[in-house]
């Protein structure tokens, strides 16, 4: 293996992660169970701000924009926002000068982004538990 192909691991490595865990819930429907229960929801009954991304992602699979929607807008709306992210990391590791590792860690967020993330997640995650945004829930 050449070593540009070496710096190309790491993304791709996660790429084929996220595509064995998509084909897991291809196979094995969430909406039928047998994936467990969210530990927030468990404990407060309360959805959490991803709960329901996983159904979300099996209607994606099968087509069902409108379905994975209803599941979970935020994980359907953060999933463009997640393959950008990762074309600009593979972009990077591909662009690294020969002999360097700093390529192949995940590029991190700036300050402002993380907290613009962090704001929207607990705000869609707390909008979802009012009662005139039922349609957000699970």
């Amino acid at each position: 293996m050449g070593r540009s192909s070496r710096r190309l691991l790491a993304p791709w490595g996660l790429a084929g992660v996220v595509v064995a865990a998509t084909v897991a819930l291809r196979v094995r429907d969430p909406h039928a169970g047998g994936w467990g229960t969210c530990p927030f929801l468990a404990l407060t009954g309360l959805p959490c701000p991803v709960c329901g991304g996983l159904r979300a992602v099996n209607d994606l699979t099968h087509g069902d924009v409108v379905g994975a929607l209803s599941s979970n807008l935020l994980v359907v709306a953060m999933l463009p926002v997640a393959a950008v992210w990762w074309v600009r990391w593979l972009r990077r590791c591909a662009d690294a000068p020969e002999g360097t590792g700093a390529a192949a860690v995940l590029p991190a967020p700036s300050p402002r982004a993380t907290w613009v993330t962090f704001v929207l997640v607990l705000a869609f995650g707390v909008v979802r538990w009012l009662p005139g945004a039922a349609w957000l829930a699970p």
